[in-house]
Parts: structure tokens; C-alpha cells; sequence
């Protein structure tokens, strides 16, 4: 087991991590409505052309491009109306030479016409003639067949996480059923003598569990399932035995409020003896956050956070995250972030990375970060907050005015 608090780097202690994870093997079908937010199991290839026949996109008339070439104010082109081509079903007739179609957004063209000359651009002569006073080109104004997707097309590869966009495409081609990876079971365990549930009176010395909320809500948000397997007391005995029962059947393991240096914290020794290969990592350089613990026992991920809901939140991104992206066989993603400029100066030690919770605000048009400086165990230091601001290893803190990334919750 590695001596306490050998500190690595995030990359580092991500590198460890990842040599340990595979992807998980169980799959179901879901229908389209059920799959917003999983991840596609297989690569999913469109069964047919979209659009399946040649579109209007716009009002006007459907024509044979040639019949307006030269066509301008002063000498317009005269076409002779043959019909109206109907929604919802093929024309049943063509348009021949000298002739135009009226068509509505959406329309399908009918045999024989090539483009479509904007209603803007003509004008009626008499019932049965228009003028057309701009000329268009082939395929002015329309969508062609498989202009969107072409049959055999690959939509989405293996690993890609389903949006609502993703969910209209896959409607479009008639895919009402999707394979995906099922959502990696994450067994959720809070320990401490001093932790009660959070509806329970507390008693001096007492706090509420705040951590078991906030990881199941994460795991949500990254694709697992979270199952709260309650609060361990500060015995080894007792807290090894609750550990094994909640990783029975899990894919993942968190166990939270276990994590600092104490004589009365058995978390890490409890880890390793979960199963090989143990514990990978115990420290980490950032802050807070730094006697976070990742381990492998048995092939399942196995994670002990800081008791400190902060530190916790932090963790869990940098390391949790990542780890169920990889078990749904997810490609690696940097996080969403946005610029704005910093409002007050950030102090930070060189050797860590310092994440910070900052506020955003807009003034005179420019976004601005100020930061919500708060110690590690206040939960609202992060719920008064919209992101983060990550201090480099190589430096010394942040200055008011410098522009910084902000990765936002």
C-alpha cells in the first residue's frame, strides 16, 4: 500500500485510474423519449436518405431552372401554372417547359422542376401566368434527397452521449428504439460517528449528511445510478463489513467523511483490503481536496472523498466523473468553461492546483468571476456559486483582472 499522502498530480492519479477501468458489458434497449443523457452501446447508422424526396425551403413556385435564366425586373420570364404541389403527399403531375408549381415550405417537388423561385421574387399576371423577375439556379432553394443523412451514414459512434438534437435526428430516420449502456450502479456510503441523516434532529456535535446527497445528485448528472447505502460508524469492523455489502452488486464505490489523516480514520486501510490491486493513490495535489483516495478492488472503482462537502464536489469531478465516463465507454471530455475576467486576487501555494468557487456577473457587458472564499465544509460556498477557477501547479495565485477559464456546474 502506498505510504500516506505520496501526493500526485490530477493527470497522474487520473493515469493510475484509467489503466484499472473498462467499459461496462451490460446493454439495454430503451425507447427514444427514455434515452436522453445515456450512451449509445453500438454505432447507429440512418436505415434511410433524409429527406427521403426533394424539399421546398421556402414559399413560392417550383420551375425548371433554365426557364429563368435572364429572368429581371425590366424583362421578366413568363411561366404558365400547372398545379399546386399538395403537404403530406407526391405531386401527381409534372412540370414541363414554361411552366411552375405552387409549393409551400416543405413541399415536395414536383417531377420535372429543378429549383424553386422565392414567392418574393414573382408576381401574378393573371390567374393562370406569373412573371418571375429574378432568375434561380438547380437546386436553388431546395433540400435534396439525403441531404442531411444518406442511407448507411454513420449518426452517432459507439460512446457518444444522446442530446435532445441527437434524439430528433434519430426520429427523423424512424429509430424509436435505442441501444445503450446500461447506467454503472454506484454504491454510495457516508461514515462517521458524528454524521446523522439528514432528517434527523441533530444533537451538539452532531452534522447532517450532506455528502450522500450531493454525490447521488452527481452521479446522476454523469450517467450512474446512485444507491445510498447509508452512514458507517467510525469502527473498522463495522466499516469494512458495510463497505463490502455496498460494493456487492455496484460498479463503483464512494465512501465519504473517510478520507483525512487521523488516528480514528481506518478508511484507507478498510480500501485496501476491499481487494486488489488496493489502494492507487492517497493524495492528491490540489485544494482542497488533497487526501483523496482512488483505488481498484477487484476491477470496480472504489473512491474515498473528503469529508468536507467541497473538497468532496471538487473530488468527485476530477475523479468520479471521469471513471463513469469510462465505465459507459465515454471518449475522454474536458469540462464546459467560459472566460471572464477575475475580481479579486486568488492566493495559491506553487507544487497544487487551487480550484476555486467563483460567482459570475455581468457589467458593462463583460463577464466577470468574483470568488465565493469560503473553508471546504460549507456546502453553501458552492450553491452561492456558478463555477470553478483552477489555479496552475506552477503558480503562485490569480490576479484581479487576469482572464480565467471558469468550468462551470
Amino acid at each position: 500500500m502506498p505510504e500516506l499522502f505520496q501526493v500526485v498530480t490530477v493527470a497522474e492519479a487520473n493515469v493510475r485510474l484509467r489503466a484499472h477501468i473498462t467499459p461496462i458489458p451490460r446493454h439495454e434497449s430503451l425507447p427514444l423519449h427514455e434515452a436522453l443523457d445515456r450512451v449509445v452501446a453500438e454505432e447507429l447508422r440512418s436505415p434511410v436518405d433524409l429527406p427521403a424526396f426533394p424539399r421546398s425551403t421556402v414559399d413560392g413556385f417550383a420551375v425548371r431552372a433554365a426557364d429563368t435564366y435572364g429572368a429581371s425586373e425590366s424583362l421578366p420570364a413568363y411561366l404558365t401554372l400547372c398545379g399546386e404541389a399538395p403537404m403530406g403527399r407526391a405531386p401527381e403531375f409534372t412540370v414541363g417547359p414554361g411552366q411552375a408549381a405552387l409549393i409551400h415550405t416543405g413541399g415536395m417537388l414536383p417531377s420535372g422542376s429543378d429549383s424553386v423561385v422565392m414567392v418574393e421574387n414573382t408576381q401574378y399576371l393573371d390567374p393562370t401566368t406569373i412573371e418571375v423577375v429574378r432568375p434561380v439556379a438547380v437546386g436553388e432553394n431546395v433540400i435534396p434527397v439525403g441531404e442531411d443523412v444518406s442511407r448507411g451514414d454513420a449518426l452517432f459512434p459507439c460512446g457518444h452521449r444522446l442530446r435532445p438534437q441527437d434524439l430528433g435526428g434519430l426520429a427523423g430516420v424512424g429509430l424509436v428504439r435505442v441501444p445503450v449502456v446500461a447506467r454503472p450502479r454506484v454504491a454510495i456510503l457516508a461514515t462517521g460517528d458524528e454524521v446523522v441523516p439528514a432528517d434527523a434532529d441533530v444533537a451538539p456535535g452532531q452534522v447532517r449528511d450532506i455528502n450522500s446527497y450531493t454525490i447521488a445528485a452527481l452521479v446522476r448528472r454523469a450517467g450512474g445510478e446512485p444507491v445510498l447505502c447509508g452512514i458507517a460508524p467510525d469502527d473498522p469492523v463495522k466499516l469494512e463489513q458495510m463497505a463490502r455489502t455496498a460494493l456487492e452488486g455496484a460498479d463503483l464505490l464512494v465512501l465519504s467523511a473517510g478520507s483525512s489523516v487521523s488516528t480514528r480514520d481506518h478508511t484507507v486501510n478498510v480500501i485496501e483490503a476491499l481487494g486488489k490491486p488496493g489502494v492507487l493513490v492517497h493524495g492528491v495535489a490540489i485544494h482542497p481536496g488533497k487526501p483523496t483516495i482512488i483505488a481498484v478492488a477487484g476491477g470496480r472503482p472504489v473512491f474515498g472523498l473528503p469529508g468536507n462537502p467541497v473538497s468532496a464536489i471538487i473530488a468527485f469531478g476530477l475523479f468520479v466523473a471521469p471513471a463513469l465516463r469510462r465505465l459507459q465507454g465515454e471518449p475522454e471530455t474536458d469540462p464546459l468553461t467560459i472566460q471572464a475576467v477575475l475580481t479579486l486576487n486568488i492566493a495559491s501555494k506553487p507544487g497544487r492546483e487551487d480550484f476555486v468557487p467563483v460567482r459570475l456577473e455581468r457589467r458593462n457587458g463583460v463577464l466577470h468571476a468574483e470568488p465565493v472564499f469560503g473553508k471546504s465544509n460549507l456546502i453553501y460556498t458552492l450553491a452561492h456559486a456558478d463555477g470553478l477557477v483552477r489555479v496552475p501547479l506552477d503558480l503562485s495565485g490569480l490576479y484581479a483582472g487576469d482572464a480565467v477559464e471558469v468550468a462551470l456546474f
